[in-house]
């Protein structure tokens, strides 16, 4: 078998086995040998290559220009010389010099090898790359080739050539891994290295626990339930806030399930790890009382300026909301954005009673106006107003954050009556986009400036 038979021979199996069509193999090939001329004949070589692969046999041939003196003689020729080969040559004309592949020699032949695996190293770069640039928080699975120095190294199932590697820092620390085991995690970013770009899987980032949810919920992979926020402490406890674009479908049920298969399929992938699914509210006090569940939140205060909410919630929840080593409010700060300060109702009184725990901003109006006496509400019978103030309640705003099993908490309070009084509740702080305030028993009751959400369900 010839040199350049030999050649061919090797980098079709090359090709082979890293997938290289032909146009494509004949063009690294015609580049390497081109990069051997070149470090044979001079950098700005000029030639025709021209491989058969049927023939086994690869053409070179030299192109040079004639001229009248030589200045670059990887790509010049002189008249005479040329003349001594064929006396009708004349300046400008174009001389061929066939060459032997034997010529090249062992070192050129590597020239050419080096240059072409370069080229299908750049390729393969270049597609992993395009594959994987616009799947950060996608899930990918694969099987744990090797564990070393605490970082995991995965073979992906569709994409092989891939380097993808689960830092230590991105491992669920009471999960066991074993190599050869097959594992899903969520692709977190893609780094560049010197060998090219690595994937950085995480199994430990909120990022992993949303890909769940995006596999198990065909809601989500529709685009009408969303995850808009999430915050996890890895093998303990996950926040998720969820909304969905369509309102007949209640978004934390989706992500709960039938007789929650849903969630419990991800917790099972998670190795038990608690998940609390709470909806999401554009309005921070609403959200900070939805994220503290499940313990149930009295009243909450929020102050723009600091980004700070203070909850105030009874005695026999404070524990819940704050968590085992304060778990339950971190991980509620942290999906909402803000910082959470809790107080029990007995600290709350001592701080100042009815009086707000924050003092208004300066450019703020004081709103004495969109708060009144529940003796002043027409519709709450008197017995009823008794009741509410035997259990500290005195004023609409006191009121307005409760929910119906709260009412049913209070002696006296009969299940139809908290109904009245969460309906009675509804209509008094419903805004009918109206400029007028709307009157109340002759005192004025700013409609858009209280929580018109009162008396909607805590999150399951």
């Amino acid at each position: 078998m010839s040199g350049s038979a030999e050649i061919l021979a090797a980098f079709r199996e090359l090709s082979n086995s890293k997938q290289i069509d032909r146009a494509e193999l004949h063009a690294l090939l015609q580049d390497g040998i081109h990069a051997a001329l070149a470090k044979k004949h001079g950098p700005n070589v000029q030639a025709d290559i021209a491989i058969d692969e049927g023939r086994g046999e690869i053409r070179i041939v030299l192109l040079k220009t004639v001229v009248a003196q030589v200045e670059d003689p990887s790509r010049e020729i002189g008249l005479e010389e040329a003349q001594f080969e064929d006396a009708e040559f004349q300046v400008g004309d174009i001389m061929e010099e066939p060459v032997e592949f034997a010529e090249f020699g062992r070192s050129a032949v590597q020239a050419a090898k080096q240059r072409i695996i370069q080229r299908v190293r750049e390729g393969e770069r270049t597609k992993i790359r395009d594959e994987f640039s616009g799947r950060v928080g996608d899930l990918l699975s694969g099987e744990i080739q090797q564990i070393e120095r605490g970082k995991i190294v995965i073979m992906l199932n569709k994409f092989r050539e891939a380097e993808a590697i689960i830092p230590y820092r991105e491992q669920n620390h009471r999960e066991d891994y074993k190599q050869g085991e097959p594992l899903r995690a969520v692709l977190k970013k893609i780094e560049e290295t010197p060998k090219g770009p690595r994937l950085v899987l995480s199994r430990a980032d909120p990022m992993f626990v949303q890909a769940l949810f995006r596999l198990e919920v065909p809601e989500m992979q529709q685009g009408i339930v969303e995850i808009k926020a999430a915050s996890r402490e890895c093998g303990s406890r996950t926040k998720i806030a969820v909304v969905s674009k369509d309102d007949a479908i209640d978004p934390v049920g989706a992500c709960v399930g039938l007789k929650g298969a849903r969630v419990q399929a991800v917790v099972q992938e998670l190795g038990g790890e608690r998940i609390d699914i709470v909806p999401w509210s554009p309005d921070p006090e609403r959200f900070a009382k939805l994220a503290l569940a499940p313990a149930k939140v009295a009243r909450v205060f929020s102050d723009a300026a600091t980004k700070t909410i203070q909850a105030v919630v009874d005695e026999d929840q404070l524990s819940l909301a704050i968590g085992r080593n304060g778990q339950n409010v971190r991980l509620a700060s942290e999906i909402t954005g803000w910082k959470i300060d809790l107080y029990s109702s007995r600290e709350w009184l001592e701080r100042g009673g009815d009086m707000p725990l924050f003092q208004p901003l300066p450019d703020e109006e004081e709103d004495t106006a969109a708060d009144v006496q529940l003796s002043a509400i027409e519709g709450l019978p008197p017995a009823t107003v008794a009741v509410l103030e035997a259990g500290g309640f005195r004023t609409l705003n006191d009121i307005i954050d409760l929910e119906r099993d709260d009412f049913l908490r209070l002696p006296g309070i009969a299940p139809e009556e908290a109904d009245r009084i969460i309906a009675l509740i509804n209509e008094l702080t419903t805004d009918d986009n109206s400029s007028e305030p709307a009157a109340l028993d002759g005192g004025a009751l700013d409609g858009g400036a209280l929580d018109g959400n009162a008396g909607e369900p805590e999150p399951a």
